[in-house]
């Protein structure tokens, strides 16, 4: 495989490049918002018949009993639906490579118009899901048709986990990891501008419900609204936050952003009539973390910190749940399979950039449960993503999928020692 140039690569992967628009376009017409990915994967099921062995993975609602089962969405069940286990087989003795990235895609905003018609405009694909992350399957499907073309055989399986709810907080994942697939390295495929990303922060999704005691705002010295313990809440977490990051400073990589462990709070709901102080208020948010602290202990630290900072009304009428948890993953930066794909990226003329994602994703699952050496890398920027201006540009999807090629090669084509 290292006597391939890379100018074969690019041409191989060249020669599939109008196929590889088309099969892109193909995928983003599916509305695969979470729970409905089905026509989307058996499209993609249909595309790499011929290029991989094809599984389709069946998922059934055991999964929801999962101590790691996230349920921001409820009443997702999952009889009937599948993820798409890819393997290109290796001629024996060799590493393996697994290709991890999600079929789901956001919900689009009520003013995104034509989200699920894809346009090519400029050279660049538009359309929900584009680059997050139905554009990172297309750079599998682009390395898949170039390895074909090149009549490639490597010592080392190529695996993909096709999945669903990575949007959700992974459970597409979280099935395949219970399976317990091997590999001798990893990539999750997000849209990273084709930086790697070796460290990968976590988070908690949370809610939290407060119970007040209702009343007319002519009984103000009687009632105890829930809408102002809500807005306690948050400035009690907000301080948490401030404590946390402070805290977790001096961790290689993630020191080099301002705060690369955000709080947010994206929904409030309270009351019924402007006059009236509201009997029940529930707010929820996420919060990031870093790999000092495991997300058990930052639940633990946020209910303590309610405690703590609350008055003996909102203590005693305070619940705090969690939707979605994840642990921070490093790997050293020095570690083989970061060292080779830099190498890989200059090669095509990629700066090979090795930073941290200061989002979660589904990276941890490998890493910490698995044991399997995973790192984040694709086409496309995170800043378009989940936005009315998703897009990710054709050569960027023709870039990765080479630079992948030849990461392939490299990886798979080195024994197991």
């Amino acid at each position: 495989m290292n006597q391939i140039t890379a100018d074969e690569i690019r041409a191989a992967v060249e020669a599939g490049r109008r196929e590889t628009e088309q099969f892109l376009c193909d995928l983003i017409r599916y509305p695969s918002v979470p729970g409905h990915e089905k026509g989307a994967m058996e499209c993609a099921a249909a595309r790499f018949a011929g290029l991989a062995e094809v599984e389709h993975v069946a998922l059934d609602d055991s999964l929801r009993e999962d101590e790691d089962y996230s349920d921001p969405v409820p009443d997702l069940h999952y009889e009937g639906r599948f993820n798409l286990r890819l393997r290109r087989p290796g001629t024996g003795g060799g590493r393996s490579l697994l290709l991890n990235t999600h079929m789901d895609v956001v919900p689009a905003s009520e003013d995104h118009e034509r989200p699920f018609d894809p346009r090519l405009i400029g050279g660049e694909i538009w359309g929900r899901g584009a680059c997050d992350a139905k554009g990172q399957i297309a750079v599998i499907y682009a390395a898949f048709r170039a390895l074909e073309r090149l009549g490639v055989k490597l010592p080392g399986d190529v695996l993909a986990h096709l999945v669903v709810e990575e949007e959700v907080g992974g459970n597409g994942t979280l099935a395949m990891v219970r399976r317990g697939e091997q590999a001798g390295g990893c990539i999750v495929m997000e849209p990273t501008g084709l930086k790697i990303l070796p460290s990968v922060r976590g988070a908690v999704w949370f809610r939290v419900k407060l119970t007040g005691r209702p009343g007319h705002s002519g009984r103000a010295g009687d009632t105890v609204s829930a809408l102002k313990m809500a807005i306690r809440v948050i400035e009690i977490l907000e301080d948490y936050h401030a404590r946390l990051l402070a805290a977790s400073r001096g961790i290689e990589l993630f020191d080099a952003f301002e705060n690369p462990m955000p709080i947010t709070f994206g929904k409030l709901a309270a009351g019924d009539w402007p006059a009236t102080a509201p009997a029940r208020a529930v707010v929820e948010g996420v919060l990031g973390l870093l790999p000092n602290k495991t997300r058990y202990q930052v639940m633990d630290e946020m209910r303590q910190a309610i405690l703590d900072g609350g008055d003996e009304w909102l203590r005693e009428h305070f619940e705090l749940e969690f939707m979605y948890r994840h642990d921070a993953h490093v790997l050293p930066a020095d570690h083989p399979l970061v060292k080779e794909l830099e190498s890989c990226c200059r090669e095509f003329g990629a700066p090979g950039e090795v930073s941290a994602m200061t989002a979660s994703c589904d990276s941890w699952f490998y890493n910490n449960q698995l044991g399997i050496p995973t790192l984040v890398f694709g086409a496309g920027s995170l800043g378009v993503a989940h936005s009315n201006e998703e897009r990710i540009a054709v050569e960027d999807i023709t870039q990765a999928a080479a630079i992948l090629v030849r990461m392939i090669g490299r990886w798979c084509g080195a024994g197991t020692q």
